[in-house]
């Protein structure tokens, strides 16, 4: 029985060596594995960059354009009146003339898109669009509605006028040239109105019961 105490032991060293070197062995791998599998995520140094904006760009104002400065005339749809319409800085003078006895002097302002409203006495009232050269609306005068186009207006077609006192009557005069060189007009002494006598573009002259005046342009 002696000669096993020392195979004993021999056998007892071994297997304590065989353990030790397996825990080494257990203990390298998870720290190789720790160490290995650790990844180091690099930290920026530059300035930080802003994400691209993905709002639409914004729309560009719209200024409105004031009505431009000129002259306009035309006649009503029924062929039966005249209608003249003079605009300057957002103002606007208007004349209803039928060429006999129905007339009205209007006026009002021109909104940057074209639209105005002139009144006149008694009510009386143009509405109107003013676009691509041409005013298109309607004169209404004691419960009548006329529709009307006026076209652009070059001197010496336009709108005019003359007062006066002649003989000792009062003279007021109203005409609006056409563009192919009609004329339609009244005159009024001391308020009784009749057909206008003609007049001339190029001056203006007019000769009233032998007086001779002078029609000028109307403007705002």
């Amino acid at each position: 029985m002696k000669p096993s105490g020392p195979l004993f032991t021999l056998l007892a060293g071994l297997l304590l060596g065989i353990f030790m070197l397996s825990l080494n062995a257990t203990s390298g791998t998870k720290a190789s594995s720790s160490y290995d599998g650790a990844t180091a995520t690099p930290t920026p140094t530059g300035p930080a960059t802003a994400a691209p904006s993905t709002a639409p760009p914004a729309s560009p104002s719209l200024t409105p354009t004031p009505a431009p400065d000129s002259d306009y005339a035309g006649r009503t749809a029924d062929d039966t009146a005249a209608v003249s319409v003079s605009v300057r800085d957002g103002k606007a003078i208007g004349y209803f003339c039928d060429g006999s006895s129905q007339e009205s002097w209007l006026k009002g302002d021109v909104k940057d898109d074209g639209s105005m409203r002139l009144t006149g006495r008694n009510g009386a009232r143009l509405d109107g669009v003013l676009r691509a050269g041409k005013i298109d609306g309607t004169v209404e005068i004691r419960d009548r509605t006329w529709q009307f186009t006026a076209a652009r207006a070059v001197r010496p077609s336009g709108l005019y006028r003359a007062t006066a006192e002649v003989r000792g009557a009062k003279i007021d005069g109203g005409w609006i040239v056409l563009q192919n060189g009609r004329q339609v007009g009244i005159l009024n002494r001391d308020g009784k109105p009749a057909a206008a006598p003609r007049i001339d573009p190029a001056s203006g002259a007019v000769v009233v019961d032998g007086t001779r005046l002078t029609a000028r342009p109307v403007v705002p």
